[in-house]
Order: structure tokens, then C-alpha cells, then sequence
């Protein structure tokens, strides 16, 4: 097949504008997807005159349910089918003691993170099932907090351990319908438009710490985007060589 649809969530900055970007240099159709039209406006905006054909932005709010079907809809509607989704949208909060935390900040998290992307897999999968050539891939994005958690973030390392649970779960369900899931766990990327913030280490003190260009996350979706089905990447932590995490020492 020639024509491959991809949906990339959180598609209006960071890491979703920049990999929904070199999937579209790939050669992808890419939905962008976001809650604020005019970010996805921006990305797209980004993109050379003569590739902007095969991009559509889409706004929703992936931790609504109606939402994301209206999302899915469409994609359903205006280009057939649906051939890979990352799964990158995420709020963020203030590192804050768990005394602190509250009700509002903790499902404002993990809606954003752990039930967007839930919801946006099932949709993936519902469509996935059913078309013909059957299946498609799915890219979740993990975090370092899954497996080694910084100081003072309950809510988002709940809330991908959550992810990583459902990457598993994704991949297992998958199986009988060529369905493959897979997760990249990103550590620092280097900001684009601000200094390295410090950020907690395990003794209290703040540092800034290593950073990555983004092209090399950039690289990574891409490549696991174009593995053949049948083949995937289960699991990558894609850091600086340098960075803290071992023992986040």
C-alpha cells in the first residue's frame, strides 16, 4: 500500500508537532490531533506548501469520550482507514508533595494521559479490526517515571504506569487482528524555546540535567513507523547518555 494514515495526538507542539512533521516527510497522510485548532494550524503551517495535501487537523479533546469518537469519524470518513496511531497528548503540573496534590490536578493528569490514551486505542482499534488490509501499529508515549519516578510527580507517574500497562495489554489484544503496540519511553529533549528548566533530583537539590536534540525522537517514531507488520518494537528508552535515571542519582 502507498497511502498510510497516521493520527498523532497532541499534534500542536513538542513532540507530537515535531514526529507528526517527519511522518508527513515519510511520506504519511497525519491527522493532527489537539485540543486548540490554532496550534494545529501552526504545525501544519510548518509543513512544505506541496505536502500540506495530506494533512488534516482535527480538534479534540482526548479525554472525552464523544471526542474521540468525532475524531476517529473522521478519519474514517475522509481517508478510509487508519494505519498508525501515536498516542502523545499529555498535561502536565507543577511538581507539588503528594499533601498537595489535588483531586482536580490528579484527573486532570490522568484523563489527559492514561484515559486519552485508552480511549483513542480503542477507537484505533474498532477501526483497525475491521479494514481491509486488517490491522495497524500503535506508539505510545511512555516516560522515564514509569520505571523510575522523580520526586514529587504522583499523578503523572500513576499515570504512565498506567500507559505502560495498556501498551502491554494493546499488544496482547492486538495479536489476532495485526494489530501491533508499542512504547517509547523519551527522557530530556532539549527545549525550544527556554532554558533546560532544573528539575527535582532524589536528594532535594534542583539541576538541569542532559538533554537530547529532538530529531532523534523524530528518528525513533519514524523508524518504528515503518516496521513491516508482523514486527515491533515492544518497549525503547531513547535518553541522554548522560542523563540521571539509574537510580535518578
Amino acid at each position: 500500500m502507498t497511502e498510510r494514515t497516521a493520527v498523532v495526538t497532541g499534534a500542536g507542539s513538542g513532540v507530537g508537532r515535531a514526529c507528526a512533521l517527519g511522518l508527513l516527510a515519510d511520506g504519511w497522510t497525519v491527522v493532527l490531533a489537539g485540543r486548540r485548532r490554532e496550534r494545529l494550524q501552526a504545525t501544519a503551517a510548518l509543513a512544505p506548501a506541496a505536502d500540506r495535501v495530506r494533512l488534516a487537523a482535527v480538534p479534540a479533546d482526548v479525554a472525552r469520550p464523544e471526542s474521540v469518537d468525532a475524531l476517529f469519524a473522521e478519519v474514517t470518513e475522509r481517508f478510509g482507514r487508519l494505519d498508525l496511531l501515536f498516542n502523545n497528548a499529555a498535561e502536565s503540573m507543577p511538581y507539588l508533595p503528594v499533601e498537595e496534590v489535588t483531586a482536580a490536578d490528579w484527573h486532570r493528569v490522568m484523563d489527559s494521559i492514561a484515559t486519552g490514551t485508552f480511549l483513542c486505542s480503542q477507537a484505533a482499534f474498532r477501526i483497525m479490526k475491521h479494514q481491509q488490509p486488517r490491522g495497524g501499529r500503535i506508539i505510545n508515549t511512555g516516560a522515564l517515571s514509569a520505571h523510575a519516578p522523580r520526586p514529587d510527580s504522583p499523578a503523572f507517574t500513576a499515570a504512565k504506569h498506567a500507559v505502560a500497562g495498556l501498551t502491554k495489554a494493546f499488544a496482547l489484544d492486538g495479536r489476532p487482528y495485526d494489530i501491533s503496540c508499542g512504547q517509547l519511553d523519551i527522557g530530556n529533549v532539549t527545549p525550544e524555546d527556554r532554558p533546560q528548566p532544573a528539575v527535582r533530583q532524589p536528594d532535594g537539590s534542583l539541576r538541569a540535567e542532559p538533554t537530547m536534540a529532538m530529531r532523534h525522537v523524530v528518528d525513533m517514531v519514524r523508524a518504528m513507523a515503518a516496521l513491516p507488520s508482523g514486527v515491533t518494537v515492544q518497549s525503547v528508552q531513547l535518553i541522554p547518555s548522560a542523563m540521571p535515571y539509574l537510580g535518578r542519582g
